[in-house]
């Protein structure tokens, strides 16, 4: 678990500031030089041990994410898993009336007690604000201004520079970047007891529901129901859904909870914004995400590991080094943009399936 945190002097001007301790906060505050004097601004409370912490994400590791623990030799602890581990993937095309089964190496996880666990290895230098967000941000000659909100008290702290890895709605990129144009949509989803007879993940289209995808998920006797919506009639597009599911045969009852988020859809090269002049981006913040399946985490982490490398040398081009150094994130994500029209576009998506390239088919047994 993570040592007790310092005390720090509250008007002592930090090296850098973090906002925001998801996955890539939360890697780069562990993969930081001690030399460095820097503060970690998180909404969630990571003091409590609690997985109270919200967040609108199906909670499945994909293999890239998967690569990058192994890389920053990390082991997931049995209570961050899930039940059930599910090897296939259940693709239903509502558009063109056709379903497909496809192999994935997903590890089923709980997103809260995830967070809280790449939390929890940070070392005990860097000074965590939990309950805490940065509402306003201003850069005065060399130094950034931070108004902090903890429990309803504001605070300024003053840092040489600040890391936006706050998300979809990151307040550094809305403060320094919003020339930076990127589709921002909302995704939602609601907690059901599980009722399903055999506990599957599946991948919904319909383009009269949204043109990106919606999901369901089985986890710990939960069946989840999500997608992710235009900004526009999004709850509506979202009871549209649950009306496919249940006119699909599935008994959902009431829902236990329902979640909601902004999420970004990088439909370009323009969109991935990496900072300059002190203001920096990683993870989701900077439209790293994956425009196809809207995985994040292994862009997060990845971002966040080059930050830390380039950091811990100096502050010396870091805007330079940042911008090349995440070059191949870059290419990952302009290859997912290039197979979007695959999985969008109803024709072309229509072909793949009915081909049933890469699928597979299960076998039917006897009851």
């Amino acid at each position: 678990m993570r040592s007790p945190v310092p005390v720090l002097r509250s008007d002592g001007i930090y090296d850098i500031a973090i906002i925001g301790l998801g996955p890539a906060g939360a890697t780069l505050a562990r993969l930081l030089n001690k030399k460095y004097k820097v503060i970690a601004i998180d909404r969630k409370n990571s003091n409590s041990g609690k997985r109270t912490f919200i967040k609108c994400c199906g909670g499945l590791l994909s293999p890239d994410a998967q690569k990058i623990l192994a890389q920053l030799d990390l082991c997931l602890p049995n209570d961050v898993l899930a039940n059930p581990q599910i090897f296939s993937v259940k693709t239903i095309d509502l558009d063109n009336h056709i379903e497909r089964y496809y192999q994935r190496f997903y590890m089923n996880m709980d997103r809260s007690g995830f967070d809280n666990f790449l939390i929890s290895l940070i070392p005990g230098n860097i000074e965590i604000r939990s309950n805490s967000v940065c509402t306003k941000i201003e850069k005065a000659e060399n130094l950034f201004n931070l108004e902090i909100k903890t429990n309803g008290v504001k605070r300024t702290e003053k840092s040489r520079i600040v890391i936006g890895a706050d998300g979809a709605n990151s307040i550094v990129r809305n403060t320094f970047y919003l020339n930076k144009k990127i589709h921002k949509y909302t995704a939602i989803q609601e907690w059901y007891r599980d009722h399903t007879i055999s506990p599957y993940y599946s991948c919904i289209f319909c383009k009269e529901i949204t043109d990106s995808y919606c999901w369901t998920i089985s986890k710990d006797n939960y069946f989840i129901i999500g997608g992710a919506f235009p900004q526009t009639n999004n709850s509506i597009r979202f009871e549209m859904l649950k009306e496919k599911i249940a006119g699909s045969g599935i008994a959902l009852g009431k829902p236990v909870k329902r979640e909601g988020c902004f999420v970004y859809l990088n439909k370009g090269f323009a969109g991935t914004c990496t900072g300059k002049n002190g203001a920096y981006l990683i993870g989701e913040a900077a439209g790293m995400i994956s425009p196809s399946s809207l995985e994040g985490i292994s862009y997060s982490m990845e971002s966040a590991k080059k930050m830390a490398e380039i950091i811990n040398k100096d502050f010396i081009n870091i805007e330079k080094k940042y911008f090349f150094g995440t070059l191949g994130i870059r290419i990952k994500l302009l290859i997912k943009i290039l197979k979007m029209p695959f999985m969008y576009n109803k024709l072309l998506r229509y072909l793949v399936m009915k081909s049933g390239i890469k699928s597979i088919k299960k076998l039917a047994f006897p009851h």
